[in-house]
């Protein structure tokens, strides 16, 4: 059943649990009385989202939303990532995807744009009138 949900197993994903819970555990072994484990989970902790940030702008992540079935597999990398993922806030941070854009986000009418582009737009018409 798994082969029609797009559940977002990635090498950046895997990768960054994998660290995550070695953190997690150490952090654990910390709380128990092995006083380092707590300083050097949380420092693991902090490197799994590094890491799972780092790897997903490689290409090893997955965009936000569903991918199609053939770049579901776990050896695919993702060719958009050099150009960074609408509303993807680990692209935003990279400096890529140019204006941040919610996924999924409606577009604004044609014509709207069109009547801005034309200068008719009403903000356009009181930026003449004030500078005049």
């Amino acid at each position: 059943m798994s082969g029609h949900y797009d559940e977002g197993h990635t090498v950046a994903g895997w990768t960054g649990f994998t660290v995550a819970t070695t953190g997690t555990v150490m952090a654990g072994l910390g709380i128990c009385g092995w006083r380092p484990g707590i300083w050097l989970g949380s420092a693991l902790m902090a490197a799994a989202l590094l890491v799972m940030w780092v790897l997903h702008l490689a290409g090893w992540g997955k965009p936000p939303g569903p991918r199609t079935v053939d770049q579901r597999s776990l050896r695919r990398r993702d060719l958009s990532a050099r150009q960074g993922h609408a509303g993807c806030l680990g692209c935003r941070l990279a400096g890529r995807g140019g204006p941040w854009v919610r996924a999924g986000a409606a577009a604004a009418p044609a014509s709207a744009a069109a009547s801005e582009t034309a200068g008719t737009s009403d903000t356009a018409g009181a930026a003449a009138d004030v500078s005049s």
